[in-house]
């Protein structure tokens, strides 16, 4: 019964509606390169949805969330539309994409084998500005509501995904770098710098023995490490890994405020140097000589918004001033033809009425 695959932007969701039901099975099975899960999510009172669309919790594969989106009504379609949708684009990490394989079903509650499936017969590319894929048509929702199909048993509908993703080379790499990582590293420290480390995807060099860096940062990280020689000192006692993803995070904020120009950088590009700057915290190196260029660029872009603002509430006076005085002179116009009027009158009264008439 399905439908041809549909794609649609992320930004074009928005999260009118919470997710509803609740998972009654997650399934995992995994290779060296690849990984399965299947997901199930069941819908109570299904009839009674009055929402557009409709979001499952999120479940993870490969680090990443994901979820099920569907249009019970369908979209703009007599069918039960339903959707693969990669997590949040707003925290994807900048340059994030997924080829994933992937099955939807609408499971028969009654009879198994009449289990709807539709899936993709090949890789599917999911990134921030593509995240989401699916069928518009899965099942005409005559055939979904008719009680002798079984795909609403007791006001229950239950639909279940099943996502074969497979892992870059980058990322398999870096799996065998966490699985050797110090036991003594703070977990908290080891999560944030995972996430930092799989976000960096250019070339890697080696930088001073310590480990493999990112080419681009590795010349700005020399000449901080020359001026700031406890930079490298206070990473004698952590691991390689460990040490290459302190650097990488130095490195990430380091090229960041040698390439972008603070009067241009947007409000998403202030955020994104906060939150660089917050990773970079966690890793125990001495920033106060880096602290105030990173205070100054992230207060000068609120200065110049406040610049800007001033400014355009001066400008603003000065066209109310010109439009007051605008009026003021139409005013006066209007006044002298007021008094023109008024004499005008006086005359015409006089000569009908034979005032001042001997």
């Amino acid at each position: 019964m399905g439908g041809n695959i549909k794609t649609f932007l992320g930004q074009a969701i928005d999260e009118d509606e919470k997710s509803q039901g609740k998972v009654v099975e997650m399934e995992n099975q995994k290779t060296r390169d690849e990984t399965l899960e299947k997901f199930t999510w069941t819908i109570q009172n299904f009839s009674k949805l009055s929402c557009e669309k409709l979001y499952s919790e999120s479940f993870f594969v490969c680090g990443h969330s994901w979820r099920i989106l569907i249009y019970p009504k369908g979209d703009d379609v007599d069918f039960l539309s339903i959707f693969l949708v990669a997590g949040d684009v707003s925290k994807f990490p900048c340059g994030w994409s997924r080829l994933t394989k992937f099955k939807l079903a609408l499971i028969n509650q009654v009879n198994g084998k009449m289990t709807i499936t539709e899936g993709t017969k090949t890789e599917q590319l999911f990134n921030a500005k593509q995240n989401s894929w699916g069928f518009q048509s899965f099942i005409p929702l005559a055939e979904l509501h008719d009680c002798c199909r079984g795909f609403i048993e007791n006001d229950t509908c239950v639909i279940e995904a099943e996502i074969f993703a497979s892992k870059s080379e980058h990322e398999n790499q870096l799996d065998q770098a966490v699985r050797k990582i110090d036991v003594s590293a703070d977990s908290a420290q080891v999560d944030q710098a995972k996430g930092m480390y799989s976000a960096s995807f250019g070339e890697l060099m080696d930088f001073r023995g310590l480990g493999k860096i990112e080419k681009a940062f590795v010349p700005l990280l020399d000449e901080v490490c020359s001026r700031h020689p406890s930079l490298i000192e206070c990473q004698h006692n952590k691991s390689r890994r460990f040490t290459e993803w302190a650097f990488t995070a130095l490195g990430r904020v380091l090229f960041f405020l040698k390439t972008k120009k603070v009067i241009d950088m947007k409000d998403d590009a202030r955020e994104h140097l906060q939150i660089l700057w917050n990773e970079l915290e966690t890793f125990g190196f001495d920033l106060e000589w880096l602290k105030p260029h990173v205070e100054s660029a992230l207060a000068r872009r609120l200065r110049f918004h406040r610049v800007m603002n001033v400014i355009e509430r001066e400008q603003n006076v000065e066209a109310l001033k010109m439009e007051k005085n605008r009026l003021k002179e139409k005013m006066d116009a209007i006044d002298v033809d007021i008094e023109i009027a008024i004499k005008d009158i006086e005359k015409t009264r006089d000569a009908v009425l034979g005032y001042g008439v001997v």
